[in-house]
């Protein structure tokens, strides 16, 4: 087990419904890349920016962005996640693959699709919970406007570490920066958000604003406005463990189930 996790919060200009220009950009930074770095976290829809055009863009979960993924880990030795179109069985999903850095992969189906955009029209929403266990760490991934949810996101006594990928909008940035904190303090978990910057291609601004918090809500690390760069976070096992124990806030919560 792996006391400390570095992870590298990818914060990129996204070239609209251009996968090989984003696939060739996102590696160009990634590359560059010479810390310890454990987990590398892309934005949502990470080949085409928040793209409704799935027919035309979708990929297999076999395809050649997943691929890529598994070249890129193999190469940097770090597991990689972001969310892509996928197509399966005939149904679209905005779907958040990670990559190990032997090949294997866990994959999650975002659970909330954005409605205002009409992203419910086109993909198919997932229903599932998914939990990896990386290095000893448990990580919670989610994609975007889930993070509106906090009962989706709630802690259940089954991980260590919140990460959404997003395309969230400059217009909304104050909603995202207020969630990410407040994910991360009634969860006492560690909270990333990803974001991309720039202009979409239907005219949507983005100034990134990815962060990350600690389980009490304290910024660990948060990029300057539309900073197209990355960050590494390093996280720990024994801060996380020792506040929970020590404030117990978590003993509290209401018991319900979700259905």
């Amino acid at each position: 087990m792996h006391k400390q996790l570095h992870i590298a919060l990818i914060q990129i200009d996204l070239i609209w419904e251009q996968p090989q220009a984003n696939r060739d950009a996102i590696e160009r930074m990634v590359t560059t890349i010479t810390d310890t770095v454990d987990v590398i976290v892309l934005p949502e829809m990470f080949t085409t920016g928040f793209s409704m055009n799935a027919v035309k863009f979708a990929e297999s979960i076999t395809g050649k962005s997943v691929t890529w993924m598994k070249t890129l880990a193999s190469k940097m030795q770090a597991a990689v996640m972001g969310s892509l179109i996928i197509e399966d069985a005939g149904k679209y999903y905005n779907q958040l693959v990670f990559v190990y850095p032997n090949g294997e992969l866990s994959s999650y189906k975002k659970r909330h699709t954005f409605t205002l955009a009409g992203e419910d029209k086109v993909y198919t929403m997932g229903n599932e919970r998914v939990i990896i266990n990386y290095k000893g760490w448990l990580l919670y991934p989610l994609v975007c406007y889930d993070l509106r949810f906090p009962v989706w996101s709630r802690y259940n006594n089954d991980y260590h570490v919140l990460l959404f990928v997003a395309n969230w909008p400059k217009v909304r940035v104050a909603a995202w920066n207020a969630l990410l904190q407040a994910r991360a303090i009634e969860n006492m978990s560690y909270c990333i958000g990803v974001n991309r910057v720039g202009i979409d291609g239907k005219g949507h601004e983005y100034s990134g604003h990815s962060a990350c918090y600690n389980p009490l809500g304290e910024t660990i690390s948060a990029f300057v406005e539309n900073e197209n760069g990355y960050r590494i976070v390093v996280l720990n096992k024994d801060e996380l463990t020792t506040t929970r124990e020590r404030f117990k806030f978590l003993d509290d919560r209401d018991n319900f189930t979700l259905k």
